[in-house]
């Protein structure tokens, strides 16, 4: 029983299960934006642009009388439009968060180096040093340059 308690205590442990976690947890945090984002913003000019029309209530009766079939294909139509615009939004939304995080933070510099032969300041990832020409790592130039 004590192994199984262990065992049971290294796999939560793990750094990949607390990353699950995580991830669920802003996962619906995120959810709960992007719902707001299409139902409070999208949605409502997309009514507008098309004159309020519902395509939910949009279908055609197969048949008469009380065994009659109601095709709704509005239903997969607002559907298609739903995830569609989750999607762009989603993607909008995404695309933003990488360039927020891709530029350093105001007043923040890049990171840097110092050239070991003539101790000029230049970025981490620089390959060759813009003051002296000499190149720094080998291994980073492209074979095709070399």
């Amino acid at each position: 029983m004590k192994k199984l308690l262990k065992d049971f205590k290294d796999f939560v442990n793990r750094g990949n299960v607390m990353d699950l976690a995580v991830a669920v947890v802003m996962g619906a945090a995120f959810t709960a934006i992007i719902n707001a984002v299409v139902g409070d913003l999208v949605t409502p000019l997309i009514s507008f642009i098309t004159f309020g029309v519902d395509f939910s209530s949009m279908g055609f009766t197969v048949g008469e009388g009380s065994d009659a079939a109601v095709i709704k294909y509005g239903s997969l139509i607002q559907s298609i439009l739903n995830f569609l615009i989750t999607a762009l939004v989603i993607f909008f939304l995404i695309k933003g968060i990488n360039a927020l995080s891709r530029k350093p933070m105001l007043g923040q510099a890049p990171p840097t180096m110092s050239c070991p032969y003539c101790s000029t300041q230049i970025p981490d990832s620089a390959v060759r040093c813009p003051n002296c020409t000499t190149i720094l790592d080998a291994s980073k130039v492209p074979k095709d340059v070399r």
